[in-house]
């Protein structure tokens, strides 16, 4: 897994799965032979495995918010990776709140981390792992690389964040759960390559009526707190861009919409390399 990529591992918005859906929201991010996960929504654990990468080299997570499509295995994937042989510091880093959910989660887990501890004789996992709250741009720089983040509109949420991945060779940005944001233009100016999130319009009225517990509120939601496809497109021009993924799609699992209906929305403005994500997509930098 040394060379350069990006694998969507999920690419499906909104944390509800269903016979033939994909998974919600994680993706990989390979630089330098230093492996990075972006979100850990359900399936994430699976993802990386199907990808080839041993759990036990899990290093560094971030989490864009507190969404559960984006946590909700944060916590199993980490205690999973601690039993395939993980003996080495994690970093996390998320929005405020995410040190609360790993306090909680190694409190409901304490009863098996303790008896893997004394019987197995395997490090504590709650020493192991380093959370760190994102506030500001720079969120880190290590290795030969810069990562930075901006608060994203993706209310009610605060803490939400797209992030910046940038090399001496590569820049690599993801834009989080938004609405359009002018802010993102200056963001990804250039980038090798922006993953960012996606909706069919004529696809919404359909799916709120399959959801069956939503409400018009959860469509309202997804007007204030969510980009089309096309405003993804707008998105990528302006920034000039050198391809586009179209991920956390809303919706994935709609069997009248597929791959064309994508690209006919982003193509009145954008001409570029396009992908339209699906699990496990491998996309070379």
């Amino acid at each position: 897994m040394s060379e350069n990529h990006v694998t969507l591992l999920g690419t499906k918005g909104g944390p509800a799965i269903r016979p033939g859906s994909s998974m919600p929201t994680s993706s990989l991010l390979c630089l330098n032979g230093r492996n990075y996960v972006i979100d850990c929504g359900l399936g994430v654990t699976r993802g990386l495995v199907d990808q080839g990468m041993q759990l036990k080299d899990l290093a560094t997570i971030f989490v864009t918010h507190l969404h559960s499509d984006h946590y909700l295995e944060l916590g199993p994937l980490i205690h999973t990776a601690w039993t395939a042989g993980l003996k080495t510091d994690i970093d996390v880093w998320g929005p405020e709140g995410i040190g609360h959910y790993w306090d909680r989660f190694v409190e409901s887990m304490k009863a098996d981390i303790d008896i893997r501890v004394s019987d197995e004789g395997r490090p504590d996992l709650r020493a192991l792992v380093r959370i760190h709250v994102i506030d500001d741009r720079n969120v880190l720089e290590r290795d030969g690389l810069a990562v930075e983040a901006i608060r994203t509109q993706h209310p009610p949420l605060i803490d939400c964040f797209a992030l910046s991945f940038r090399t001496t060779d590569l820049h690599v940005v993801f834009s989080g759960d938004t609405a359009p944001l002018p802010e993102l233009i200056e963001f990804a100016h250039g980038a090798d390559l922006l993953v960012h999130e996606a909706m069919l319009e004529s696809a919404l009225p359909g799916l709120l009526e399959r959801i069956g517990n939503g409400s018009e509120k959860l469509m309202k939601h997804w007007l204030v707190s969510h980009s089309f496809a096309h405003d993804a497109a707008k998105t990528a021009a302006s920034a000039g861009v050198k391809a586009l993924a179209l991920n956390h799609l809303i919706p994935s699992d709609d069997p009248a919409y597929g791959e064309a209906n994508w690209r006919d929305a982003v193509a009145p403005h954008w001409n570029g390399f396009l992908h339209v994500g699906h699990d496990g997509l491998r996309i070379a930098l």
